[in-house]
């Protein structure tokens, strides 16, 4: 399969599932695509980066253009040189349990630090890491209290173009938080490197809008922000976020038109789906999916859709985790078959190198 092209297929069956839990694609027409407006892009898996890696989750690339993986049962957080995966230190304090451990990673952009998003037994946290001389060390709690559960830890980190770290929270299993603007569940945070309310949030708040279920995927195209979130059991969601907005859940799975809350741009049965990592690149956000067993290609601007999605490497690879844009312009893709929801193959869980073309 290295090296061969997949184009994606248009729309096939509907079959329903469940969160992390595949069918083949067929995305609704929410949000504003044009009729017969495609944009078609070709990904071709080009290699194997790494192989060998327990759960990975976060994933994040460091100036020198090495990457760190973070494994989520493990609590070890790995370097990606030359193939070769070296372990740099491990997170304390992370419990892993069911969705929970050690979720997303994210570079400080302007000084030597990690920050990675975890369970313990009690919460949801983030904590700041330096990293130094091929090590970490030095770790501080930044933000706690973010609701945990078995189920819906949310967990991406990243940093956006204006510097501050934002985070995709779950409810934790536990509905209403998504509405309390008290809790930290079901939010999109948006916090300095401190663990403060960015300046500009709504309200003051740590977070910059509500009515989330699970969101594990986040990815700017400049300053606008797009998250994929996981559905109950009818629709997982690709919104774009605009702060101080309502994406209406609990009340709203999916394109519903409820007053006061936003649609999403793109909807998937959770079979099909069940997206955790966003990247975005060349037009497109890509999305991995678990359940679905693949990698959606959702053609956006300024917030919009502006094409059909693309399905590619469906049921090829297993269950996919996480996508980030490399610094050479390739995608690093990872699987998550040894997750204990998966069927684990030979060689896995690997990170895999996808090129973009036309």
């Amino acid at each position: 399969m290295v090296g061969r092209v997949v184009v994606a297929v248009a729309a096939l069956a509907l079959v329903a599932g469940c969160s992390e839990g595949g069918a083949a694609p067929t995305p609704s027409n929410s949000g504003t695509a044009p009729a017969g407006s495609v944009s078609q892009v070709k990904l071709t898996v080009a290699s194997t980066v790494v192989s060998g890696i327990q759960v990975p989750w976060g994933l994040a690339f460091l100036p020198d253009k090495s990457a760190l993986v973070a494994e989520r049962d493990t609590g070890k957080v790995k370097r990606i040189v030359d193939g070769k995966a070296t372990d740099v230190g491990t997170v304390d304090g992370v419990d892993p349990s069911s969705e929970g451990g050690l979720l997303g990673l994210a570079v400080d952009p302007t000084a030597p630090y990690v920050y990675a998003y975890f369970s313990t037994s009690g919460d949801n946290r983030i904590a700041r890491l330096t990293y130094k001389d091929g090590r970490l060390s030095e770790q501080t709690t930044i933000l706690e209290g973010i609701p945990q559960a078995a189920i819906h830890n949310g967990g991406r980190l990243k940093f956006g173009p204006d510097g501050f770290l934002y985070a995709g929270t779950g409810d934790g299993g536990d509905r209403p938080n998504s509405q309390n603007d008290d809790s930290l569940g079901g939010k999109i945070l948006r916090i300095t490197t401190e663990g403060k309310a960015a300046p500009g949030n709504p309200g003051g708040r740590l977070w910059i809008t509500k009515g989330h279920r699970n969101v594990q995927g986040l990815a700017f195209d400049g300053n606008q922000l797009y998250a994929a979130e996981f559905g109950q059991n009818t629709w997982d969601e690709l919104n774009a976020i605009t702060p101080g907005s309502n994406y209406g859940w609990p009340a709203a799975e999916g394109a519903e038109g409820l007053d006061g809350m936003v649609d999403p741009i793109a909807q998937w049965k959770t079979s099909d789906a069940s997206p955790s990592g966003a990247a975005f690149a060349q037009g497109h956000v890509f999305m991995a999916s678990l359940r679905g067993e693949r990698l959606w290609a959702i053609p956006v601007a300024g917030g919009k859709r502006v094409g059909e999605p693309q399905a590619f490497f469906v049921g090829e690879y297993g269950r996919l985790r996480t996508v980030e844009v490399a610094p050479d312009g390739s995608l690093w893709v990872t699987t998550s078959n040894t997750d204990g929801r998966g069927e684990s193959r030979d060689g896995d869980d690997r990170i895999l190198r996808v090129t973009i073309g036309r």
